[in-house]
């Protein structure tokens, strides 16, 4: 009787869609610490027009930005923004 009971306690949680913003698309993730990596492969497999190779950068506001490296974690919120770029562009 008490295995029932512990199997029906642990049920898989669930978490909740956090809307990001990459190069000025809308990108829903589930996860809120997420890598540079993983933030742009959301954005790519939800069209977001970026490569892997890209540079990602994360706004902080007040005209700040950082740079996010793959194996860096962010503690993403409802709208985050960041820009990825090709890493030999100039501009």
């Amino acid at each position: 009787m008490s295995e029932t009971a512990t199997s029906q306690t642990t049920a898989p949680e669930r978490h909740r869609l956090i809307e990001i913003t990459v190069n000025k698309h809308p990108v829903e993730v589930e996860e809120k610490v997420l890598t540079g990596l993983e933030i742009k492969e959301a954005a790519i497999a939800q069209g977001v027009s970026i490569q892997l190779d890209f540079v990602l950068s994360e706004h902080l506001g007040h005209g700040q930005t950082r740079i996010v490296g793959d194996n860096d974690e962010v503690k993403v919120h409802e709208h985050s923004k960041f820009t990825a770029v090709a890493g030999d562009d100039n501009s």
